[in-house]
């Protein structure tokens, strides 16, 4: 498993990138992509929506489950990639290249309250297997 450094992830199983340009991209991890197995559906939230952090805002199907996908930080939706929506199975297979949506922080301060890699991965280890 890989949990890359420059990311921030949640306990829910997202991960999030800031951009240069000062929007955060949002994905799920490895590790939900391998639970969930092979993904055959994505849904995002619509480009402009207004998000509260822990907010219900998308979902990912796969063969074997559905589960939701929760906002991690508080802003609007300014991008979804619509190319998740012919091809979920991008998520199975490069999870942190093919990120869902791309969210205009309200409060850059929620950042840093994310975890980080080592946090996330003392996190993974914990949960039953």
């Amino acid at each position: 498993m890989r949990f890359p450094a420059e990311l921030r992830y949640t306990d829910t199983h997202e991960w999030l990138r800031q951009e240069g340009d000062g929007t955060v991209s949002v994905g799920i991890t490895w590790h939900a992509q391998d639970r969930l197995g092979d993904l055959v559906y994505v849904e995002n939230p619509p480009r402009g929506k207004i998000l509260k952090r822990g907010e219900e805002c998308g979902v990912v199907e796969s063969v074997k489950a559905a589960s939701d996908i929760y906002a991690p930080i508080s802003g609007e939706v300014v991008s979804v990639n619509e190319e998740l929506s012919s091809s979920p199975e991008k998520i199975n297979q490069q999870p942190y290249e093919a990120w869902m949506f791309r969210l205009k922080p309200s409060d850059p301060a929620e950042l840093p309250a994310l975890l980080d890699a080592a946090g996330y991965e003392r996190l993974v280890e914990a949960e039953p297997h």
